[in-house]
């Protein structure tokens, strides 16, 4: 583990935010095969990664189970979505035929188009994980500061200095 590492990529990318809040935990037959439906997704595009994912974190957040996913493209995102040969459709009319029937379990997901040089990272004491495992990790000295990481002033002080490491 660096002690101080920013991620690094080049062009435009997607973080796409997928998870569920489960409503009703007693009713576990209802929630538990719409948590089953992710892995094998993310089992597939790990699998090809030509269709474009460049990294998954699992996690839980909003109540429930959660992916965060880093793709190269929002079209790559698009295309695997609503690729009738992948995993994804078929879970998406399964889930959708069931939540017709309950309310156990609700969905959510966010999509995020980020353009170039509009977003920063710091990873300090950490394991290789988001943005940092999907891109090139690059380390930093104690001077860099989200200012500077995101071009916005060539020189900044943070007001509170970095621990040594």
């Amino acid at each position: 583990m660096n002690h101080r590492v920013t991620a690094e990529i080049d062009g435009e990318f997607v973080v796409f935010v997928l998870g569920m809040h489960i409503n009703r935990p007693a009713r576990i037959h209802e929630w538990l095969p719409v948590v089953g439906a992710m892995r094998p997704m993310v089992k597939e595009l790990l699998r090809h990664p030509e269709l474009g994912l460049l990294h998954a974190e699992q996690g839980w957040m909003f109540g429930g189970p959660a992916l965060v996913q880093y793709w190269r493209s929002y079209d790559q995102l698009i295309a695997y979505a609503r690729n009738t040969d992948a995993a994804h459709v078929p879970a998406w009319r399964a889930f959708n035929k069931a939540a017709r029937r309950t309310d156990a379990v609700g969905v959510f997901h966010e999509t995020y188009r980020v353009a170039e040089g509009t977003w920063e990272t710091i990873y300090s004491h950490m394991p290789v994980i988001g943005l940092q495992k999907a891109s090139r990790g690059q380390a930093v000295g104690a001077s860099s500061t989200s200012a500077t990481r995101l071009g916005d002033r060539h020189e900044d002080t943070a007001p509170v200095p970095v621990a040594a490491g």
